[in-house]
């Protein structure tokens, strides 16, 4: 049986092979066999469908330089399987961007399908072909241009997403900027006799602008440490998680006067959850999460932080009434790159926020070893768990660009 034959019989078990190697890779653990396969039966088929097209001399030299017939992918020739079956690789790797896997991770997929499929050939004994070596090159070719095609929308998704963040960064960052320019003439202009009075509120305007763009610029330089692979910095220490959210508590019941805010710990008022965290670092994500409840939770519906634990990890729940995260944002409420992309439920950033909550929030929990759950529902609400060890062997995150790095640039 020859190689485009024997794939198009085949597919199934190929499947098989793709979803066992995605499963693999750290963000495809816990994703569906459908999320996982995803685009992929297009992908083998267009591959087929390639392999089975006639191709011209011309056609393979352009081809082996990148540049594949047009009507191979976008179909624009008729007879070529449809539209449906192209752009399939453009479509995978933005899901996979969007699932968490970075572009070597999706990378290695086309590796392990290549070597796959042709184990699965050789394991199945075919008859020796004169054109079996035509056949193996027709199939790396296609395979190659496949993975050129992925790698080029992943790529041009990612520098999307950094023009986006970095015009809504200089957006934001313009209004707190613009407050304390303005607050800066108004005491250089002020009457001397009434300079006391002006500058005081002055002052605590510069310092709350000044709060508010540091928020940002310290969110920005979190995803940046994070995208780059250096992860979330922690420094673990013992410490009551109890009395931390108990802060938080109060501190958000008195910013949000008019919001019923609630906090339920095991063991009552003088419960105590020690263990081994970060303090500034869960600061950051249960108030991250908690300014997320405030945000898109009903105003009439109250705000309930809980807090429970047993020997070996504490669970830490945010929950809110209102209306539920679409179905189809929930898989993707922690990628900052897909989150509120959809009309019914647009990205609505608190001041001093850039949209990146939800996902440093993750950052923290994975860094302590733990996890970050969501569920929304219009019955029940939408509640975030974190679950975190109490005690776990956390690695500090290096440096961006350590002394080595900066040596040799």
């Amino acid at each position: 049986m020859r190689l485009a034959d024997f794939i198009a019989s085949n597919v199934e078990p190929i499947l098989m092979e793709w979803e066992i190697f995605a499963r693999g890779i750290a963000p495809g653990a816990k994703m569906s066999t459908l999320a996982l396969r995803d685009h992929a039966p297009d992908i083998l088929r267009a591959t087929v469908h390639d392999m089975k097209s006639a191709q011209t001399a011309g056609e393979r030299s352009a081809k082996s330089r990148g540049h594949a017939r047009r009507h191979d992918w976008d179909g624009s020739a008729p007879g070529n399987g449809g539209a449906e079956l192209n752009g399939a690789s453009e479509l995978h790797a933005t899901d996979r961007l969007s699932s968490g896997f970075d572009l070597m991770e999706v990378v290695s997929e086309y590796r392990a399908l290549r070597a796959s499929v042709l184990e699965l050939w050789r394991d199945s004994e075919p008859a020796a072909d004169e054109r079996d070596v035509d056949d193996l090159t027709r199939f790396n070719e296609t395979i190659d241009q496949s993975l050129g095609k992925a790698v080029s929308s992943y790529t041009q998704r990612v520098d999307q997403a950094r023009d986006m963040y970095l015009a809504v960064l200089s957006h934001d960052l313009r209004n707190p900027l613009n407050s304390i320019a303005m607050s800066a003439e108004l005491l250089r202009h002020a009457n001397m006799t009434e300079l006391a009075a002006e500058a005081l509120g002055c002052a605590s305007q510069i310092t709350t602008s000044a709060e508010v763009m540091a928020r940002m610029i310290g969110d920005l330089l979190d995803y940046t440490r994070t995208r780059l692979g250096a992860g979330m910095p922690v420094s673990p220490a013992p410490m009551d998680l109890a009395g931390l959210c108990r802060e938080l508590f109060n501190e958000f019941r008195t910013a949000h006067p008019k919001r019923v805010i609630r906090f339920h710990c095991d063991g009552g008022a003088e419960c105590k959850m020690t263990g081994d965290w970060d303090s500034d670092r869960i600061r950051q994500a249960i108030s991250n999460l908690l300014g997320n409840a405030v945000q898109h939770g009903d105003e009439n519906a109250p705000i309930d932080l809980t807090l429970t634990g047993d020997a070996a990890e504490v669970t830490i729940v945010v929950h809110n009434g209102g209306s539920p995260i679409p179905p189809g944002e929930l898989p993707r409420i922690f990628d900052p790159l897909v989150r509120g992309s959809s009309a019914a439920y647009p990205k609505q950033n608190r001041p001093g926020s850039i949209g990146l909550g939800l996902y440093i929030a993750r950052e923290v929990a994975r860094s302590h070893g733990g996890t970050v759950d969501a569920t929304s529902t219009m019955e029940v609400g939408t509640a975030f768990t974190v679950r975190l060890p109490r005690h776990s062997p956390v690695k500090s995150a290096q440096p961006i660009l350590d002394e080595k790095h900066v040596q040799i640039m």
